[in-house]
């Protein structure tokens, strides 16, 4: 049972994660099961939000049934059916987390010889701020802000179907922003004292399914 405390603290941690899109030189849809993430490149490529999209992602346990030719392949398929043209995407069919998702994705751009400055990283709602602190640790020299699906909570609530994994995720995207600045594997960002106290109170309250132990992590383990 979600109650109204776990709603209040899960909608600040949402908002949190939301950052303003701006225009950039290229676009990089990170792969997981929400196809959802190519939906919105798409929509910010027609916005004129980028003039060039690089999808990146292979497969994981949670895609591979249903992207078996890994999700930036499909991704890509999914941005032409909403018109976006074949050669204005990239495809990087290799990484496997957030990590690779970025050192992978220089390759295709540098491969091209597309001079890079500054880069809109979409993803899922809830993990917008990681990557974007991901990227800055693993990208320097390059402006980067994020993106994603401009749902509300209860609106990506009704398309998971499941309230407790969104949260569950919330916490856990919101704890890898807080832990990796120490181990090296991203930049620092502040958190705002009343975010950092219900990400605490959600913890507190069993919303752990996505947390992974303080003393481990990183890009290599953070998933999809």
């Amino acid at each position: 049972m979600i109650s109204v405390r776990d709603w209040v603290d899960a909608q600040l941690c949402w908002a949190y994660q939301r950052m303003q899109p701006r225009p950039c030189s290229v676009g990089i849809g990170l792969g997981s099961h929400d196809l959802g993430v190519a939906d919105t490149t798409a929509d910010l490529f027609r916005r004129g939000m980028m003039p060039l999209i690089v999808f990146t992602g292979a497969t994981s346990k949670t895609t591979q049934e249903r992207m078996p030719r890994g999700e930036a392949q499909h991704y890509r398929d999914r941005a032409i059916e909403l018109g976006v043209p074949g050669n204005a995407i990239l495809v990087e069919p290799h990484a496997r987390n957030t990590g690779q998702n970025i050192i992978l994705s220089r390759s295709p751009l540098e491969d091209g010889g597309i001079e890079v400055s500054s880069v809109l990283l979409i993803s899922k709602p809830y993990e917008e701020r990681r990557s974007y602190a991901t990227a800055r640790k693993l990208w320097p020299g390059v402006e980067f802000v994020s993106a994603s699906s401009p749902m509300a909570l209860p609106e990506y609530v009704d398309s998971i179907q499941d309230a407790r994994l969104v949260i569950d995720m919330l916490v856990g995207s919101l704890q890898r922003l807080l832990i990796y600045p120490a181990q090296g594997f991203a930049i620092s960002q502040d958190v705002p004292d009343d975010v950092t106290r219900a990400y605490e109170r959600l913890v507190s309250r069993a919303f752990t399914s996505r947390l992974v132990p303080a003393s481990v992590g990183g890009p290599s383990s953070t998933g999809t």
